[in-house]
């Protein structure tokens, strides 16, 4: 692998493994405790500095790895091994295809900051979020115990239904874009389009001169509304969070899937949806909200201001340095809804989180993409 692909990887495996996912533990205790009007997380401490609870997160750590660690009497041995690994490592390679910046050029050398920009990016997301579903099928069934199975009945059941739904929700804003690069989808997303711009477009009437100042980022969210709206519901009932929980329902069956596992392992099963979390955050951030683009600042403003002054491989550093932090802000905004939209919302019964799915979001995304697909024709005449 080339030295620039392990850069890549290792700022992934840093930034999402290494501090968001576990700081997402600290992110929901404080949210969770702010709204209910507690302190929240503030007991760890070394030396008697709590750090507001940052804490908390490595005393998580230590705990799982000083725990008994078991396999239950009469447990796939093998199988109850992997499946925390088969469920937690699709949500870290998932984010090989996520640009957190766009391409940019010093001289010469062309630099991408996504660690592979496959035509299929979306193709392949979706691929490898299907193998998790394995991971909890093999942990629930190789437990030997009831209430596992029937957690891991309902997880099967649940990601397989939302993986139709998740699909069919984005297919609008692959129709807008016309790509399955999420590359080329931010690029596109790096320009600004008219509000009123449908009225000459879809009835050819000339607008005044003045409307056409009008304009807001050219983001997925503005194109897709309600694919937004749709494609959120769906990756989080895909992730198993709050209030799609169903497979975990401590009233009905304890613990779901994972109720036999203990230390590390189960670990792996809790930070696999935390990670999956940071995953929902930069494919919602790199689909609808313009990814690692700036409102109103393309890249080619920018380098061409600053360069103008300190001249362009500055300029291009700085450049980066924005756009990758206007991705990460996205990327905590579409964190904290997660949260917030988790300690909001009761738990759904299992009927309901079905007629969701078939009921409502499914014929939802097929009016969308009738809809889309409409004034885009009618647009194009």
């Amino acid at each position: 692998m080339p030295i620039e692909e392990l850069i890549k990887t290792a700022v992934i495996l840093g930034v999402v493994v290494g501090a968001l996912a576990p700081v997402i533990t600290w992110i929901e205790r404080k949210q969770s405790a702010m709204m209910q009007d507690r302190i929240g997380a503030n007991r760890a401490d070394i030396a008697g500095i709590t750090v507001l609870g940052l804490l908390h997160p490595l005393a998580d750590v230590v705990k799982l790895f000083t725990k008994e660690d078991f396999i239950p009497q009469g447990a796939n041995r093998v199988m109850h091994t992997i499946a925390p690994l088969i469920a937690a490592l699709p949500a870290i390679i998932a984010y090989g295809v996520i640009p957190f910046g766009g391409v940019y050029m010093f001289g010469d050398y062309e630099l991408s900051l996504a660690v592979a920009d496959p035509d299929w990016g979306i193709l392949y997301i979706f691929a490898i979020a299907s193998i998790a579903t394995y991971g909890t099928v093999l942990g629930g069934w190789s437990s030997n115990n009831n209430w596992s199975l029937l957690g891991a009945m309902r997880a099967s059941a649940q990601m397989i239904s939302y993986e139709v739904t998740m699909g069919l929700s984005i297919v609008g804003i692959l129709m807008v874009f016309q790509t399955l690069s999420l590359v080329t989808i931010g690029v596109e997303q790096d320009t600004t389009m008219r509000v009123f711009g449908f009225v000459d477009r879809l009835f050819g009437v000339p607008l005044p001169a003045f409307l056409d100042w009008v304009r807001i980022p050219a983001w997925g969210i503005f194109y897709q509304p309600l694919a937004f709206v749709m494609f959120l519901a769906c990756m989080m009932a895909e992730n198993k969070r709050p209030p799609f929980d169903m497979p975990e329902g401590e009233s009905e069956i304890i613990a779901g899937f994972f109720l036999e596992y203990s230390g590390m392992r189960f670990g792996l099963f809790y930070m696999s949806e935390f990670i999956q979390v940071v995953v929902i955050a930069g494919l919602m951030t790199a689909l609808f909200l313009g990814g690692w683009t700036i409102p109103y600042l393309s890249t080619e403003t920018i380098i061409g201001g600053v360069g103008s002054v300190f001249g362009t491989g500055f300029a291009t550093g700085l450049c980066i340095l924005l756009h990758f932090g206007s991705f990460m802000i996205k990327v905590l905004v579409m964190i904290w809804l997660q949260m917030a939209l988790r300690w909001t919302l009761p738990r759904f019964r299992y009927d309901q989180v079905m007629d969701l799915c078939w009921k409502m979001i499914l014929p939802l995304s097929i009016v969308n993409i009738l809809v889309t697909g409409a004034v885009m024709l009618a647009a194009r005449s």
